[in-house]
């Protein structure tokens, strides 16, 4: 079932965030801290606006899947600045050498980069999101109701649109978002993401 989020899910959020870090798969052969994907792409939200943040529970009381997000992403971005990551900065230092060569690197260097979020073409679809579900899990109808909650909590704030940025490579995923009734939003030099958006009605 979908259930609002619970601060005793936030240990299941950052499992199920590294489990399902690497384009859908896992993640935990390339973190040696298994915790380090959830404290950019979970927690943060789950901490500054848990009223956005819904798990499918496996009936049990344990969280398998979430959809999390902002409804201000420029206001986030302030807030992760500002309240999130004096937090987490002492576990996970900015960097001071060259460039990022290994995916801890390259991610603890994002972590300190909350301003990335901040993109132009994306100013129109002002909330966004991240959804994750347990590989077991999957295939059951959990994602779309997941993302009808989350898109029905948008709507009832009173905000429009929403995006989301997609490995591209996750060609799972894009399946899934495109029968979502996301489109693609095109933002020069993405990196290896995909941005998708939709209205939230």
């Amino acid at each position: 079932m979908i259930r609002p989020y619970r601060p005793a899910d936030l240990p299941a959020l950052y499992d199920i965030c590294v489990r399902t870090g690497q384009e859908g798969e896992d993640a935990r052969p390339y973190y040696p801290d298994h915790d380090l994907l959830g404290t950019i792409f979970a927690a943060p939200y789950a901490r500054l606006e848990p009223e956005l943040t819904f798990v499918v529970d496996d009936g049990q009381g344990t969280a398998v899947g979430y959809i999390l997000g902002t409804a201000d992403t420029a206001a986030f971005v302030k807030r992760f600045r500002s309240e999130w990551l004096p937090e987490v900065a002492g576990r996970y230092p900015e960097l001071t050498g060259p460039v990022p060569n290994t995916p801890h690197e390259t991610m603890v260097d994002l972590l300190h980069r909350p301003e990335r979020m901040i993109v132009p073409e994306l100013a129109p679809y002002p909330a966004h999101l991240h959804i994750d579900l347990l590989p077991e899990h999957q295939g059951a109808g959990h994602g779309r109701a997941l993302m009808e909650t989350f898109l029905g909590a948008l709507a009832a704030a009173g905000v429009g649109s929403v995006h989301l940025g997609m490995a591209t490579a996750n060609v799972r995923a894009r399946y899934f978002y495109d029968r979502m009734g996301f489109h693609e939003i095109a933002v020069p030099d993405p990196g290896p993401l995909t941005y998708l958006g939709r209205a939230t009605s």
